[in-house]
């Protein structure tokens, strides 16, 4: 099962590689990973998705929470919450039916044209990963794709929960 945890913890040279550490030494594999610091220049949020049972993901949880540079983690996918993911994708835009094709996918996905050159878009979408998946799926059928980049999901419990110190 796919699993959100986010972790709370300091912003200081090793601690993301010791968090890792710890699901790479149990031969458990972190599927995407999101780091950046916080209003609190020395706090960073960590969003890591990982898939595991309940018993691996409270093994995990509780062996990352004993690192001294963790304030707090907390598994998001047990209550409400939203995720979000940005992808760069540039596709290949060599004639116009391909271009009026790849800008109607985009209008349909919401996504944005960030860049234009002659013969390719670069095109910014961001929402869940299913979403990304999916418009990738579509305008690889109409347009060839010459590269993506993805962020990995970043994800914020809903209502009046927050991952504070």
């Amino acid at each position: 099962m796919k699993r959100i945890i986010s972790v709370l913890m300091e912003n200081a040279p090793g601690a993301l590689s010791r968090i890792v550490g710890v699901f790479s030494q149990r031969g458990y594999n972190v599927d995407s990973l999101c780091v950046a610091p916080t209003d609190d220049p020395s706090l960073s949020r960590l969003t890591i998705i990982t898939h595991g049972d309940d018993k691996v993901i409270e093994q995990i949880t509780k062996q990352v929470n004993k690192l001294i540079d963790v304030l707090k983690i907390v598994d998001l996918t047990e209550n409400a919450h939203i995720e979000r993911e940005l992808m760069l994708i540039k596709v290949a835009t060599r004639s116009e039916a391909v271009r009026a094709e790849v800008k109607r996918n985009t209008d349909i996905f919401r996504a944005r044209i960030v860049d234009v050159h002659a013969n390719n878009y670069t095109i910014e979408i961001t929402g869940t990963t299913d979403k990304l998946d999916a418009f990738a799926d579509t305008v690889g059928q109409c347009a060839e794709i010459i590269e993506s980049s993805r962020t990995g999901v970043c994800g914020l419990a809903r209502g009046e929960r927050a991952l504070r110190p």
